[in-house]
């Protein structure tokens, strides 16, 4: 198994990353890269955020979602193709399959935010509600393919969704060649790997630190094992987080590569989240804020670096925003 994402690996890479952006912005713009003032101080660095939750769907997921869909026939996506997600996949999926007129099914867990799947079927795909969580919605996906046809879209196996993702990582590298330190949440792993494939092309002295819950840490016990590991729950706040398996590709990538993981606890989440708010004036979800306070926990060994943090989403729950600002 592991030999083939091995050589699937090979297929994410500088030269399709440069042949993604050429697709994506025909649909996207540029994301800002902001150094904070007051983030800076707080941490003891030059604090730059990343800020895919500017992107029209509130994550970097939709990066991968239209390189996705440029590279497939319509022989492959005649039946549609179906996505297991807590958010941010499937609003991206969603949203770059009305561009390419392919209908899109989503299958989130039970209790899923109804603000999302509400938005989801906003631009105009079907959400069915399977599961306690996102890994068994992943699984109810294999029986669908079986029974309807469709083409199961796995996030973070998908080279082509990789190349997308790892656009990021270009315009980073374009806006500030100094960086010294990279900050990324880790849930399937899918924009952690590319980013870091991407980014140690152009500059191998790079640092990248990997960010994950400690409710939810799949690819840190991965890491550390040796070998792919599956949790028995991933119940975290940072919904976008909650993995109870990384996935084959990202951890390939990963695995040999990153420097140093993170680990979160839910209270430290929330004050991510609040200082987001505060010191950058933007909501971001918990799982687009871990970088943040994940900076600052480690804060010393950040010392005078030039240091960017992904905020990966936006689309933040307004219980959840209610419980930050209790902090």
């Amino acid at each position: 198994m592991q030999k083939k994402y091995e050589a699937l690996s090979e297929q994410v890479n500088l030269t399709r990353t440069f042949m993604a952006r050429s697709v994506i912005y025909k649909y996207l713009n540029r994301t800002n890269l902001i150094c904070y003032s007051e983030l800076s101080r707080l941490i003891g660095c030059k604090a730059f955020v990343k800020h895919e939750n500017h992107n029209p769907t509130g994550s970097f997921k939709i990066r991968g979602a239209l390189n996705f869909f440029h590279h497939m026939s319509e022989e492959e996506l005649e039946a549609g193709i179906l996505v297991a997600t807590r958010g941010n996949h499937g609003l991206a999926m969603a949203w770059a399959g009305q561009w390419f007129h392919v209908p899109c099914t989503v299958v989130v867990p039970e209790n899923n935010n109804p603000e999302i799947n509400r938005t989801i079927e906003s631009y105009g795909a079907e959400v069915i509600v399977h599961g306690e969580d996102f890994y068994d919605a992943q699984s109810y996906c294999d029986e669908l393919v079986d029974s309807a046809g469709y083409y199961y879209v796995q996030q973070g196996n998908e080279p082509e969704i990789l190349n997308g993702l790892a656009t990021m990582g270009l315009e980073i590298l374009e806006d500030l060649p100094e960086v010294d330190t990279i900050i990324c949440p880790i849930g399937g792993g899918a924009g952690c790997a590319s980013l870091l494939k991407i980014a140690r092309a152009i500059k191998p002295t790079i640092e990248i630190i990997g960010v994950e819950p400690q409710n939810a840490p799949s690819f840190y016990n991965s890491w550390k094992k040796g070998e792919i590991v599956t949790l028995d729950d991933a119940h975290t706040i940072a919904d976008g987080l909650a993995a109870r398996t990384v996935f084959h590709l990202p951890y390939v990538l990963l695995k040999d590569t990153i420097n140093d993981v993170v680990l979160l606890t839910e209270d430290e989440i929330l004050e991510g989240v609040k200082m987001a708010l505060t010191a950058t004036h933007n909501l971001a979800e918990a799982a687009g804020a871990v970088s943040l306070m994940a900076a600052y926990k480690i804060k010393d060994r950040l010392a005078g670096k030039k240091v960017v943090m992904i905020m990966s989403g936006g689309n933040l729950k307004t219980d959840t925003l209610k419980a930050a600002l209790a902090c």
